[in-house]
């Protein structure tokens, strides 16, 4: 996992689809994203109406054997027990899938959780105990994630995921580069020496604004909100701004040598194609994860 040569890399990340006509859209999207030539490509554990196998394992089978591209799947720890991970490790094993991340899980109304795996550390355990030829990725949040009770309680939770077995850090969206280069020097000065890749997500049209307004824990800087407030009636400015935005914080990431920039694709094959002709000469292509 850690990154053997002097150029970050580029990364994908998609979501199994929830209705039957995208669910067809989705491979054309991963052909199309496989074009790019990403390091590896993730895939959430999103869809909650059909199975792991049929959703989050399908695709990242695909990503992996048809496409010839490393495949990252992901694993809810609240959400499957010790037997079910076992059945799971071994499809992984057949399928030749080494790269997992581990994230805890937001609880979900109406899905009560199970109980085996309380926190993302213990399933990474619990998988490196099984196999620690698997190679294990993890969630963080340069903001601290919204349930801790300061910036160092969170550092110390992440130095159990990599006591755990963790093998890389992946961190969910920001806006802020001076917010992820504080956040990378706390880890440093922690001892946290796994590579972090900072995880992008370009915005595209307001829907995905406003949602990201609503939900977001980010720290939304003043540049952003500006944009926002003068494109919010303009669909065409909004995503022309939103991926100069986007391409100005990989550009920005990559030139103080970050790890890996991982994008959050949204399942929009156009708009990663569009990044990766802006940015591509920045990247290694095709080094392993």
């Amino acid at each position: 996992m850690t990154n053997l040569v002097e150029k970050s890399s580029f990364s994908f990340e998609v979501f199994p689809p929830k209705t039957a006509v995208n669910n067809q859209k989705i491979f054309q999207t991963l052909d199309e994203l496989h074009d790019l030539q990403p390091n590896f490509i993730s895939v959430t554990s999103s869809n909650r109406t059909l199975n792991f196998e049929n959703s989050t394992l399908k695709l990242a089978d695909y990503v992996q054997n048809k496409l010839k591209v490393p495949g990252v799947v992901h694993l809810t720890a609240r959400y499957f027990d010790r037997k079910q991970i076992d059945r799971i490790l071994v499809e992984l094993k057949f399928l030749g899938i080494k790269n997992i991340l581990v994230i805890r899980g937001d609880l979900a109304p109406g899905r009560p959780p199970k109980k085996d795996f309380q926190h993302a550390s213990d399933l990474m355990a619990y998988i490196k105990s099984k196999d620690a030829n698997f190679r294990i990725l993890g969630a963080c949040y340069p903001e601290s994630h919204p349930e801790s009770s300061n910036k160092i309680s969170d550092i110390h939770h992440l130095k159990e995921k990599v006591a755990a077995g963790c093998d890389c850090l992946l961190t969910q969206m920001f806006f802020s580069n001076e917010t992820f280069y504080q956040f990378q020097e706390n880890c440093a000065l922690a001892d946290i020496n796994v590579p972090l890749i900072a995880g992008i997500m370009p915005i595209v049209n307001r829907a995905q604004a406003l949602h990201v307004l609503k939900q977001s824990e980010c720290c939304l800087p003043k540049k952003f909100t500006q944009m926002l407030d003068r494109y919010q009636t303009d669909p065409t400015a909004l995503k022309a701004a939103g991926l100069a935005y986007a391409i100005n914080q990989i550009t920005d990431l990559v030139t103080n040598r970050v790890a890996g920039v991982h994008l959050y694709t949204m399942n929009q094959a156009n708009v990663a194609r569009y990044i990766y002709q802006a940015t591509k000469s920045l990247f290694t292509i095709k080094n392993p994860v």
